[in-house]
Order: structure tokens, then C-alpha cells, then sequence
């Protein structure tokens, strides 16, 4: 199904973390953070296997000790992913990540102390070849911003952000991304809104700490689906109280209902009524446990009756209609019945057939 709408991007100059373009005309990234101990080697990795499994651009790695930065010295040489390092603070750790080959230094120049220390970090970056990224956050604005402001806003947000800008347009350094982050939604909006039409930087996009798996998703769906739609953002991460892995796939989702990337099977499916002739929900679910490992762009219909079924059907790959008997439709046309019985064996298979053609 082709889409209605496009979406215009913002121009952005671009920028690499390890191989993935970041910015310009590059396709959106999508990243999440490891949740685990990083001294932990063998779980920080596993974690990391798993989320790049999950089809992550980049992971983003806390390093808030020196032993951390050890640990990592490890898991980068046993990863093939790009990692992105958080550090606060002490600005060795910096140093001693990028030494081990960070590919790119998630900082706040503002708290890693004196501006000679910021130019050390910044040299750094420079020699290795690295991005930083500013990471604004609501709640850890500067103490005298938040007693001028009273309360998070976006425009503290965003002062907050030319501050740590300043400094880095001191030291010639433009090799940055930014990212205005809180756990409002309309908060954060506004903030991109306001520094993206005053810099050409990439922004990475996120509502900070949004929630468990369900409310965390809506809020990030609406949140980050309102600035995509508008065209900001260049790299994303859907923060939630979950398993990373689930961050990647509701990324992923977000940015295939906006047409901005396709990403795996598009499944769409009806919520079902008295009208359907077999158990929607459940074929749905299965199918789609059944399908994760798939990396291809394809679209699927699964549609319970006749009403919306055939019409739905003829935009897609692989489209089933439930009646009195079940039809299967590929690219449009009909090709045969389906008992109940059969449908999530022969939908997988079909799915995977059309995979395989698109290839040859």
C-alpha cells in the first residue's frame, strides 16, 4: 500500500556513530540502553546480542565508574554494533572509553567540570574520530536555571542546551547530536520545536523515562510521533520500563506507521467482531512471535470477515479474509481457500515465499 503522505525532513548536517550515518539524508536510527551491571561482562553482551538481534542501529552503554570502563573495553571488542557510552561527570572515564573505541561519547559538557577538562574530552572526540551527544534532561537542569524558571519548561531546556553548545562552538567542535529530553510529552515537544529551527545538528529524540511497556509506549508514540511527523529527529529511543528488546520493536513500529522507515512485517490486522470467521487475535499473535526474525519490508493483511476484508487484501503481499471459506489473496489476487486449521502455518509460509521472490 503505497503512502498518502510523506513526510518533509529537517535538514541536518551529518554525522557518524561507527558505521551508521546520524542526520542529512540518512534513515532514522533506532537505539536502546543496556539495563544491565556493565561490569557484568558476559550479561552486558548477551543484552547487547540481543537487542542488536532485535534490529537496533545502536546501543547506548552507562559507564559511570572505571571499572565500567574496563568491563567495556571487553564487550566493545566482542560486539559488532555501534555503542554509544554514557558518561557524567569525571571527565577520565571519557578519555579512557574513548581510548578503548567508543563510537560516540553520550556527555553533558556543562558537568564534566572546567572548561579545560571539556577540551581534553573534546580533543579526544577529535582524535578518535568521535561524535558527542548533549543530553538535556527536566529533571537534572542546572540548579540556577531551575531557580530562574521556577519549574522544568522548554524554554530551560533549551537555554540549557545553547550553554553546553557554547562551549563546544568554542572549541570548534560541531561532530554533536542533541537531545531535549522529559517525562512530559508536550514539554518535550515544544522544547524540539524551539532548537530545531535554531540548529542544523542532528537531534535524537525520546520522552525520558515515559513508563511501563504500555503507558510508556503510548506516551512515546504520541510524543515522538507529533515531531517525526513535523519532520525532527534523526536517531530515536523509545525509553521504557521494559526489556530493551521491546524499545527496538515499538521504535521500529513508530517509525513504519509514519512511512519514515520499513523495518520487518507490517501486519495489519482487524480488532475482530461477531463477523469473524476465525480466532483474529489469536492467529495475530502467533504469527507475529512466529515472524520477529524477519528484517525485509512486507505488508500482511489479516481480516476476520468480508467486510473490510477483500478490499484490504488487494493492497498487500499476502492478505487473508475470513468467510465461508477463508481466502488467500497474494499481491492482489486470489489465490486460494484456507481452512481454519491451517491459517498461521500456511501465513508464515506464504509471507516467507514473498521474502524469498523480493530477493531474486
Amino acid at each position: 500500500m503505497k503512502p498518502i503522505y510523506t513526510i518533509t525532513r529537517r535538514e541536518s548536517r551529518k554525522i557518524h556513530v561507527g558505521n551508521v550515518a546520524i542526520g542529512g539524508d540518512a534513515p532514522i536510527s533506532v537505539q536502546s540502553m543496556t539495563n544491565t551491571d556493565t561490569c557484568d561482562v558476559e550479561a552486558t553482551i548477551g543484552q547487547i546480542q540481543r537487542i542488536s538481534d532485535a534490529g537496533a542501529d545502536l546501543v547506548r552503554v552507562s559507564i559511570p565508574t572505571m571499572d565500567a570502563a574496563e568491563a567495556f573495553r571487553e564487550i566493545k571488542s566482542r560486539v559488532d554494533i555501534p555503542i554509544i557510552t554514557d558518561i557524567h561527570f569525571d571527565y577520565k572515564i571519557a578519555l579512557k572509553v574513548a581510548e578503548y573505541g567508543a563510537d560516540c561519547l553520550r556527555i553533558n559538557p556543562g558537568n564534566i567540570g572546567k572548561e579545560d577538562r571539556v577540551r581534553e574530552v573534546v580533543a579526544s572526540a577529535n582524535d578518535h574520530g568521535i561524535p558527542i551527544r548533549i543530553g538535556v534532561n527536566a529533571g537534572s537542569l542546572e540548579k540556577d536555571l531551575q531557580k530562574k524558571y521556577g519549574e522544568p519548561n522548554p524554554e530551560a531546556m533549551v537555554e540549557s542546551a545553547f550553554r553546553h553548545i557554547d562551549i563546544l562552538d568554542r572549541l570548534n567542535f560541531q561532530n554533536f547530536k542533541l537531545s531535549l529530553k522529559a517525562s512530559e510529552i508536550f514539554m518535550t515537544v515544544f522544547a524540539y520545536r524551539q532548537l530545531a529551527s535554531q540548529i542544523d545538528n542532528p537531534l535524537h529524540l525520546g520522552i525520558t523515562e515515559a513508563g511501563s511497556y504500555r503507558s510508556g509506549t503510548v506516551k512515546s508514540s504520541i510524543g515522538l510521533g507529533m515531531l517525526l511527523s513535523e519532520g525532527i529527529g534523526d536517531t530515536i529511543r523509545v525509553s521504557l520500563a521494559s526489556d530493551p528488546v521491546d524499545e527496538v520493536k515499538v521504535g521500529f513500529d513508530i517509525l513504519k506507521s509514519l512511512h519514515l522507515r520499513k523495518k520487518g512485517v507490517n501486519l495489519i490486522a482487524c480488532p475482530s467482531c461477531s463477523r469473524q470467521k476465525f480466532d483474529v487475535i489469536s492467529v495475530v499473535n502467533e504469527l507475529e512471535s512466529r515472524l520477529e526474525d524477519i528484517n525485509e519490508s512486507i505488508d500482511a493483511a489479516i481480516i476476520g470477515c468480508v467486510v473490510n476484508g477483500p478490499g484490504e487484501a488487494k493492497e498487500v503481499s499476502v492478505g487473508l479474509t475470513g468467510g465461508d471459506p477463508n481466502l488467500l489473496y497474494i499481491n492482489g489476487m486470489k489465490e486460494k481457500k484456507i481452512s481454519n486449521e491451517s491459517l498461521v502455518d500456511e501465513l508464515e509460509r506464504q509471507i516467507r515465499d514473498q521474502i524469498k521472490l523480493k530477493k531474486v
